[in-house]
C-alpha cells in the first residue's frame, strides 16, 4: 500500500501537474461537503468522503425507494419482541487482503465502536453471537426500530477487524482494508484518493451482485471551491462532478460532451444559531431571525428555482419531517419584526436595531466555495432588511470544522448530508456541544425527548412520534434556521462516461460507480 508520500512522489510530474489518465481510469470531484475528510476510517470518523461506500461494505443497503436491499447478508429476521435479530450472511466474500468475511466478522467488528462517537448506532445491541460461519444473531439490550438504517450507513462500514487493531490510528489513512468493489492505492488529505478496482467482487448490493466495477481506476479529487471543479469538468481536467452549482446548470446543459444526472437530495442547509453567544442567548432574537430567512427567495435567487425550501431540520422525505404547522420556520417578516421589538430591538436611523446603546451586529460564518458565499449574501441582506447587521466572516472549507469547535461562531451558513431523523441528536444533544452541535443547545426537555426518541421506542412508529415530538420542540427553541433541501446534480462528460440512468439505489455511492463505464 503506497503511503502519502509515496503518492506525492509518484503521481505528481514537475510543477505539480498530474500524469495523465489512462483509458479505463476515470476522475471525479467529491461533493463540497465531503472536502476536507481527514480519514477512510468508519469506526471513528465523524465525516468520510463517497471513497468509504467504495471500499466498504455493510450488512444492508438501501434503493431508491429508501427500502432495505442485501449486501452483505442476504437476508435477516427480528425477533418478534425485537431482542434479537438474526442475519444470514453471503458465502464466499474476502477482504482486500484476503481474510475471509464470515459471522465471526461480525463479531470482533461490533466492539470496535466502543468508546468512540459512533458508538451511538450500534449501542442497542448487547453483543453478537456467530451461529455458523454465514449465520450471525445480535442479542438487543432494548428494542432498536432503527437497525436496518444504522447497518446501511456509510459509519456502518465493516472494515477488517485484525487490520484495524493492528494500525490503529493509522487505520484509514495508510491503509483501509475492506470487502467494497474498490481498494484504496492511496489518500493524500485534501487532495486526492486513488482506488483501483477489486477484481473478486462479486456480492453488490441488491441486483449488482454477481460481477467486479467496470472502470479499473478511480480518482476522486477534492476541490473545495466550485467555479473551480466545474472549469476542470469543463476543460476535462475531471470527468464527473459529484455536485454541480445550480450556477452551472446552463452551462452544463449548453455545452455538447457535458450530461447532467438529476437525483433526490438526501441534504440540507441550515443557519445554526449559537444559543450561548449574545444577542442569541434571548429566544426572542433567535425567532426573529429565523422568521426573517426568505426560503423561498433563496431557491428561486440562489438555486435557480431548484429544490425546496426548507421549514424544518429534516428532509421532506423522512415522515419525522412533518411537525405541526405552528412548528414549521419560514419567512414571515411581521413576525421576526415583532420578535425583535419584543426583545427590545428597536430601528434606529439607518434601519439598524439598537438596544442600550448597541447595535444589533452579529457575524454570520461561511465556508470558501462560491456557493456559500454568495448564499451568504442573500442572508445578510435578509438580515438587514428586519434590522440585523451581519458580518460575513470566511473560512477555508477544510478548515471551518474545526474553527466551530471554538464556539465563537454567532450565525453560520452550512449543510448535512443525512437521510434519518437521528440527525437531530448529532446537531442539537447536550453531549455534543461545540461541534457538531455549534447550536450550542443543551436544554433539559430537549434531553428528555432526545433520549425517548433515540433509545425510547419499540417500534417504527412509536420512534416516529417521538421524533416528531423531538423535532418539535428544537423549532420551539429556534437555534437555527431552515434554509433550503437541495436536489443532487451529478454532471459528467457523455462523451467519455456512460452512466446508470435510473440508478436503483438512494444515492450516487456503490452501485452508482458499479455500473459507471467508459465508452469505446
Amino acid at each position: 500500500m503506497k503511503t502519502i508520500r509515496s503518492l506525492l512522489l509518484g503521481t505528481a510530474l514537475a510543477g505539480g501537474a498530474l500524469l495523465p489518465a489512462q483509458a479505463q481510469d476515470v476522475t471525479v470531484v467529491m461533493s463540497q461537503n465531503e472536502v476536507g475528510a481527514t480519514s477512510y476510517n468508519p469506526i471513528t470518523a465523524q465525516l468520510l468522503s463517497v471513497g468509504a461506500w467504495l471500499i466498504y461494505d455493510r450488512l444492508v443497503a438501501k434503493d431508491e425507494k429508501l427500502q432495505y436491499v442485501p449486501q452483505l447478508a442476504e437476508s435477516w429476521e427480528e425477533a418478534p419482541d425485537g431482542m434479537s435479530w438474526t442475519f444470514k450472511l453471503k458465502p464466499g466474500v474476502t477482504f482486500h487482503n484476503g481474510t475471509p468475511f464470515t459471522a465471526q466478522t461480525v463479531v470482533d467488528w461490533l466492539p470496535l465502536y466502543k468508546g468512540t462517537e459512533n458508538e451511538y448506532l450500534f449501542d442497542a445491541i448487547d453483543h453478537a453471537e456467530a451461529v455458523s460461519d454465514t449465520e450471525v444473531r445480535f442479542v438487543m439490550k432494548r428494542p432498536e426500530p432503527n437497525l436496518l438504517y444504522n447497518l446501511s450507513t456509510v459509519y456502518g462500514s465493516i472494515p477488517d477487524p485484525a487490520v484495524f487493531a493492528e494500525l490503529g490510528e493509522d487505520f484509514g489513512v495508510v491503509e483501509a482494508v475492506g470487502t467494497g468493489p474498490f481498494k484504496l492505492e492511496s489518500f493524500e488529505i485534501g487532495n486526492q484518493t486513488v482506488l483501483v478496482r477489486n477484481d473478486d467482487y462479486a456480492w453488490g448490493p441488491g441486483a449488482a451482485t454477481g460481477r467486479p466495477a467496470k472502470i479499473e481506476t478511480l480518482t476522486l479529487r477534492e476541490i473545495a471551491e466550485a467555479s473551480t471543479a466545474f472549469l476542470e469538468l469543463k476543460t476535462g481536467g475531471v470527468d464527473m462532478l459529484m455536485n454541480v452549482p445550480t450556477d452551472f446548470v446552463g452551462e452544463v446543459t449548453g455545452t455538447d460532451n457535458l450530461k447532467l444526472l438529476e437525483l433526490p437530495g438526501t441534504d440540507l442547509i441550515y443557519m445554526p444559531i449559537n444559543v450561548t453567544k449574545p444577542p442569541f442567548d434571548d429566544v426572542k432574537v433567535r425567532e426573529g431571525v429565523a422568521f426573517a430567512i426568505n426560503q423561498q427567495e433563496i431557491v428561486d435567487a440562489v438555486f435557480d428555482g431548484r429544490g425546496k425550501a426548507a421549514d424544518g431540520f429534516l428532509i421532506s422525505a423522512l415522515p419525522e419531517s412533518q411537525t405541526a404547522p405552528e412548528f414549521r420556520i419560514s419567512y414571515d417578516p411581521d413576525r421576526a419584526n415583532a420578535a425583535l421589538e419584543a426583545a427590545g430591538w428597536v430601528k434606529g436611523a439607518d434601519g439598524i436595531r439598537e438596544k442600550d446603546g448597541q447595535r444589533l451586529s452579529v457575524t454570520l460564518w461561511t465556508q470558501s466555495d462560491s456557493i456559500f458565499r454568495r448564499l451568504s449574501e442573500v442572508v445578510q441582506a435578509q438580515l438587514k432588511a428586519v434590522g440585523v447587521e451581519a458580518e460575513i466572516l470566511t473560512f477555508d472549507s477544510a478548515a471551518i470544522r474545526d474553527q466551530y469547535k471554538t464556539g465563537e461562531q454567532q450565525l453560520a451558513v452550512r449543510t448535512y448530508l443525512w437521510d434519518n431523523a437521528d440527525i437531530l441528536e448529532w446537531f442539537f444533544g447536550g453531549d455534543r456541544l461545540y461541534y457538531p452541535n455549534i447550536s450550542m443547545l443543551n436544554d433539559p426537555k430537549a434531553e428528555e425527548l432526545k433520549a425517548a426518541a433515540m433509545t425510547g421506542a419499540k417500534t417504527a412508529a412509536e420512534r416516529e412520534a417521538n421524533f416528531i415530538a423531538y423535532h418539535q420542540y428544537i423549532n420551539s427553541l429556534y437555534p437555527y434556521a431552515p434554509i433550503y433541501e437541495p436536489v443532487q446534480l451529478i454532471g459528467y462528460n457523455a462523451e467519455r462516461l456512460s452512466l446508470p440512468e435510473p440508478l436503483q439505489a438512494a444515492r450516487f455511492n456503490t452501485l452508482g460507480f458499479l455500473e459507471l463505464d467508459v465508452k469505446e
